[in-house]
């Protein structure tokens, strides 16, 4: 066993310990700079039987991880933080979820996993704009500026998005 694994075991065993116990070793875990904390972390932002503190923890994590996500794992990370994004339940999991795939614009399916939630009238608006702001980041691209233009239309969100690309020089 060397010490990714013995941490590993050390995150397991805290199963029913506090959230602040399995996130000291999840901090320990991203210190390492092991290809294998990705995976690992992926796995605990997928548990749902995991609190949301420690997986809001983990979505922070990736999305503030300098040299931990690799351009090789860019599409799983944004996979799974998409995945939480729509997860019916706690909703500053879903908030950070959303703002997370703000790093992860260049993914495929993200802008529009965004888009969709800006457009849904039935999400709150923290989380629409949260989205919003992530939807941002994508830049110039003609599906964000498509997105822009379709969400120009909304009420709540309709002004930002015509701001956006007002400052962008787009009509």
């Amino acid at each position: 066993m060397d010490e990714f694994d013995l941490l590993v075991e050390a995150y397991r065993m805290r199963a029913s310990s506090s959230a602040t116990s399995r996130m000291s070793v999840l901090l320990d875990l991203d210190r390492r700079r092991d290809p294998r904390v990705v995976p690992f972390l992926l796995n605990v932002l997928a548990d749902s039987q995991e609190t949301a503190t420690v997986r809001i923890y983990v979505l922070k994590q990736l999305r503030n991880a300098r040299g931990l996500v690799t351009p090789a794992s860019r599409p799983e990370v944004a996979n799974a933080a998409g995945n939480a994004l729509v997860e019916p339940g706690d909703a500053e999991l879903r908030i950070q979820a959303a703002l997370t795939l703000g790093a992860f614009t260049d993914v495929d399916g993200v802008v529009s996993r965004l888009g969709a939630v800006c457009l849904s009238g039935h999400e709150s608006v923290d989380l629409r704009y949260a989205a919003f702001t992530s939807l941002e980041r994508a830049g110039t691209t003609p599906e964000c500026i498509a997105l822009l233009h379709q969400i120009s239309a909304d009420e709540t969100l309709g002004l930002l998005a015509r701001n956006v690309l007002a400052a962008w020089h787009i009509e």
